[in-house]
């Protein structure tokens, strides 16, 4: 069956465009401003696209995930630690999101991975600075990233879309955190970090909004299901 061509799919498809694009302005002498809005397009096009899919509470709050994500992306350039506590905000409207759609029964493996990921993360997040008094700091927004992860991947929306796009987006955060220590700032390195980052929010974004459209669809064929 063909997929119609609708304003929201024109507008992932445009995300998608932006954030695979947005490596080439790398080697391109643009202006600072024109890099930045371009960086932003990407997760700002998911955050689009997850409001024009919303249909409720649970639908806003992705939208808020992402256009925290994009917030984050641009004052990220503009100012390092407020970059980041746009992205914490994220990460805890995230956990909102997830806790609301927490999964009635967790396998005693999932569960254990989830509260393993927490302090992990928060130790080798301490860890990797090579200033050690940012360290700290690192460690405490790395403590929301996890917690995210961690809701994400206990929450009912798919694992193999929401579940590994938040962890993947964590282990993009302990890339950037290993480069302001033991890893060089290499292109691997920043191929790696963007290309986390954006196809972890892209499978978080696809993902919560197509379960959220199943679950609207099946609750209103219980509606009219007559007894």
């Amino acid at each position: 069956m063909e997929r119609r061509i609708t304003l929201p799919n024109l507008v992932l498809a445009a995300s998608v465009a932006a954030g695979v694009s947005y490596v080439a302005s790398w080697g391109l002498d643009l202006p600072h401003a024109a890099s930045i809005v371009w960086k932003g397009l990407g997760v700002g096009l998911l955050a689009v696209y997850a409001a024009l899919r919303a249909r409720g509470p649970d639908g806003w709050l992705l939208a808020a995930v992402m256009a925290l994500g994009c917030a984050g992306d641009v004052l990220l350039e503009i100012n390092f630690t407020v970059g980041a506590l746009a992205f914490l905000a994220g990460h805890l409207t995230g956990i909102v999101l997830y806790l609301r759609n927490r999964r009635k029964v967790v396998q005693k493996s999932q569960l254990a991975l989830a509260l393993v990921m927490i302090p992990a993360t928060v130790a080798i997040s301490f860890m990797l600075p090579a200033d050690r008094a940012a360290a700290p700091g690192v460690a405490f927004y790395s403590l929301g990233l996890a917690l995210m992860a961690a809701a994400a991947w206990t929450s009912r929306f798919p694992r193999f879309t929401v579940g590994i796009g938040a962890v993947i987006f964590l282990v993009s955060d302990l890339l950037i955190f290993g480069r302001m220590g033991p890893l060089p700032d290499a292109l691997w390195v920043g191929l790696g970090v963007w290309g986390l980052y954006y196809g972890g929010q892209l499978l978080i974004c696809v993902g919560a909004v197509g379960a959220l459209a199943h679950w609207r669809e099946s609750e209103g064929r219980e509606r009219v299901t007559p007894a």
